[in-house]
């Protein structure tokens, strides 16, 4: 069955330190060790796809070097901070292999809340940066949370 990662970009900077608002040290340090307990777990994925945010591009670059994706790492649109979670729950629908989304709030809550309960306002799940949430696509496109991985847990 297939699964899908959803990862909320690394901590980033201010505005003012980086108008791009690229990832902080600590958001590299803290992006690292999630990245390698996803390494060992193991997570398998075939393709990352990030927002293209500075951010968010920094983030996937870090599990691309970690998990190693057959296809790499890609931009993608549609998974900027208030894109509609309609392209991306249809886009899904139609892929089998493991992926990874990177991406940003309130984009991934909504698109996780509207997976597993057909409601994008039910807040369930809570994403952390850089932390990990497992979905797994069952029959009838049902999806369920397998686990979660954020900073706290490590």
């Amino acid at each position: 069955m297939m699964k899908l990662f959803l990862i909320q970009h690394a901590l980033a900077k201010s505005k003012e330190e980086d108008p791009e608002r690229g990832i902080t040290e600590e958001g590299y340090i803290i992006t690292r060790k999630i990245a390698d307990f996803a390494k060992h777990i193991p997570i398998e994925v075939r393709k990352i796809y990030h927002s293209g945010k500075k951010r968010a591009k920094e983030t996937a670059v870090i599990f691309n070097e970690y998990l190693e994706p057959s296809d790499g790492l890609e931009f993608a649109k549609g998974l900027n901070p208030l894109d509609s979670i309609h392209l991306w729950a249809g886009l899904i629908s139609d892929i089998d292999d493991n992926i990874m989304l990177i991406g940003h709030l309130p984009h991934l809550q909504k698109l996780c809340n509207f997976l597993i309960s057909k409601d994008e306002s039910k807040a369930d799940i809570k994403f952390k940066y850089s932390g990990i949430v497992c979905l797994e696509r069952y029959p009838g496109n049902r999806w369920v949370v397998v686990f979660e991985v954020n900073p706290e847990t490590l």
